[in-house]
């Protein structure tokens, strides 16, 4: 079996339906030799909350030396995702051995285990078999009847936030969901709870003087925000300082409940320094959480999906974007309270740009944009997801702010997705910028630009130069090449000679040149004296955007980028425009960094030259 046929067998499992209790469960790992009776665990559930304060446990425990598994669902781009040990996903092939293993067992029950019941037989075994010192277990859905509750008592049993969810599962009151969640707590563990709806922290309360166990309640009034942007926050709890790089109001108290878990762990006797807790809080992260995935616009990705999460989304832009409009690239499921999620989140809409999320729950996009048009919202749907990144990102413009939410299902492709999308935007934003101007002022930026890199000592000093003749609203370089400064250079030009590669030529004289395959004036090979690579000193390159970093982005095929590699004695630098400057440029496979970017008002200087931006 390959790591792809497991995957495949485990997403297409016959008894994937919902049948909560534990019976098949323990039947299967039973016939496993019970590999969940030689681990030690943290067992986390509630509504809201979970995988952060996973995440950050993990962390933390990791940071402390403790070889660390971490057991979460649902995944957000790859299956893998959901089984780890100490940061790092099942291996394929270890994925693929334990599925055999695991299959063989459960296709011989009579009554056959569920999908999720399948994969927490599968992590238990790997966790046990690479001899885990502690495993982070999230419950899948409710509590006592989750296929996780299996386990012998916790070392401790933590509740994050409660609210309704899975009524018809858990129950139709407050009050019930917490009875069920709260099935976690064994005599002989710990438990931590959240302390938010008074209803579902009574029902806790009680269940731990029933069972005799000891309760840490999340003290959320010694909990103190000192700072907050797009790096993280700084808080105090009970007196101590930290930082996480989470993003949202709701993650310190995420990070609180954490806190109090470690305390309770300690209590136990697991040996966690105060320093291990500092690094850890600070080093953890989890995906589609007010995750930052670029800057320019700012766009913000949360695979909140219910009425609670978008109370929280609304109280992360509350405090991080106040009074700020934002774009929602969204998507919901049909079964999901999504008209009150968008009475949360109206308020803070510029626009939606709706998508249908990859599930057969899916509400599709063009009936949602229906709804919220008939709600008075502006609002249109997109066709599939990369047209959604890149009409969401033409609404909110360089400088506003795009905010992907509805569902953990969408989340995963969005950012599965968003890298390229992202760059496919940036090109043709930045494009669009040279080609807005006009053939005067290209001409006379071109001047200035070439008059920086005609003085600059990199060219100064080159015998043999490699540059372009521009097409398309390039920065021209034809001062560059009248300059003083260019007599008794050899000044050479890339031909493109097959689908990937480029070769450099020296042309003899104005009839050695002509159009090539993309319409770009190159030398005539007839007419024209091949340079090797090694030969050149300085290698000028167009390209589409730049960064204050140097990074740059090309024309997308990459003809530049193979070629640089083998100019193993030339300095790399890049000719641009200011305007294609942007804050960040996200650098794919063929996008190497340049030593330097000259433009019309600035040089750049990349870290490796350690002398910073020149202006003027």
């Amino acid at each position: 079996m390959t790591p792809e046929e497991a995957i495949s067998y485990i997403e297409n499992y016959g008894w994937s339906t919902t049948r909560l209790g534990l019976d098949r469960t323990r039947e299967l790992l039973y016939k496993l030799g019970d590999p969940q009776k030689t681990l030690k665990f943290v067992h986390v559930a509630g509504s809201n909350g979970k995988g952060s304060t996973c995440a950050m446990l993990d962390a933390i425990l990791r940071t402390a030396g403790y070889r660390t598994g971490l057991y979460t669902s649902p995944y957000i781009q790859r299956f893998n995702e959901r089984i780890r040990i100490d940061g790092e996903d099942i291996p394929g092939g270890d994925l693929a051995a334990l599925t055999e293993r695991v299959m063989a067992v459960a296709e011989g029950m009579e009554d056959h285990p569920s999908q999720f019941e399948l994969v927490t037989a599968i992590a238990m075994l790997y966790y046990r078999e690479r001899n885990c010192d502690i495993v982070v277990l999230e419950v899948g859905m409710g509590g006592a009847l989750d296929s996780t509750n299996v386990i012998d008592p916790p070392e401790v049993a933590v509740l994050t936030n409660i609210g309704l969810e899975h009524t018809e599962y858990l129950g139709d009151t407050i009050e019930k969901i917490a009875r069920t969640k709260a099935g976690i707590i064994k005599p002989g563990c710990r438990a931590v709870c959240y302390d938010g709806d008074p209803a579902a922290t009574a029902v806790v309360e009680q269940i731990c003087g029933e069972r005799n166990v000891p309760l840490h309640k999340a003290d959320f009034s010694r909990l103190t925000a000192l700072r907050y942007d797009l790096d993280g926050q700084d808080f105090t709890y009970r007196g101590k300082a930290y930082h996480i790089a989470l993003l949202g109001p709701h993650q310190l108290c995420n990070a609180a409940m954490t806190l109090e878990t470690v305390s309770a762990l300690r209590e136990r006797g697991w040996d966690i320094p105060e320093k291990a807790v500092e690094k850890g809080l600070a080093a953890a992260r989890w995906p589609a959480r007010l995750e930052v995935l670029d800057r320019s616009p700012l766009f913000l990705l949360d695979g909140g999906h219910n009425p609670q999460c978008a109370q929280a989304l609304a109280d992360s832009l509350d405090a991080l974007l106040p009074d700020q409009k934002v774009v929602f690239l969204a998507g919901v499921l049909a079964d999901k309270d999504y008209r009150a999620i968008i009475d949360t989140l109206a308020p803070y809409a510029k626009e939606f740009v709706c998508l249908t999320p990859i599930s057969d729950r899916a509400l599709p996009a063009e009936d949602f944009a229906a709804y919220l048009n008939g709600r008075g919202l502006a609002a249109r749907a997109c066709e599939d997801i990369p047209s959604g990144i890149r009409a969401a990102l033409d609404a909110a413009g360089e400088g506003g702010v795009v905010v992907g939410f509805g569902s953990l299902y969408l989340a995963g492709h969005l950012r599965e997705e968003f890298p390229a999308a992202y760059r496919k935007w940036l090109r043709k934003t930045k494009i669009r910028a040279r080609d807005s101007l006009t053939p005067e002022e290209r001409a006379e930026l071109s001047r200035r630009a070439a008059e920086r890199i005609a003085a600059s000592p990199e060219f100064r000093s080159a015998k043999t130069v490699l540059l372009y003749r521009a097409t398309r609203g390039e920065l021209r370089l034809d001062a560059l090449e009248a300059a003083p400064e260019a007599v008794g250079k050899r000044l050479v030009y890339p031909r493109c000679v097959s689908g990937t590669e480029m070769i450099a030529l020296l042309p003899r004289g104005e009839d050695a040149w002509a159009s090539g395959s993309f319409g770009i004036p190159e030398p005539v090979p007839e007419r024209s004296e091949p340079i090797p690579p090694e030969d050149i000193d300085l290698v000028i390159c167009p390209g589409t955007a730049f960064d204050e970093a140097c990074n740059r982005m090309g024309m997308g095929a990459g003809f530049y980028d193979r070629y640089l590699e083998k100019c193993v004695n030339a300095h790399i630098i890049m000719a641009a425009f200011e305007c294609q400057k942007a804050a960040q440029v996200p650098v794919g496979t063929w996008d190497r960094p340049m030593e330097m970017i000259f433009t019309e008002k600035a040089v750049y200087h990349s870290a490796l030259t350690e002398r910073g931006i020149c202006r003027g």
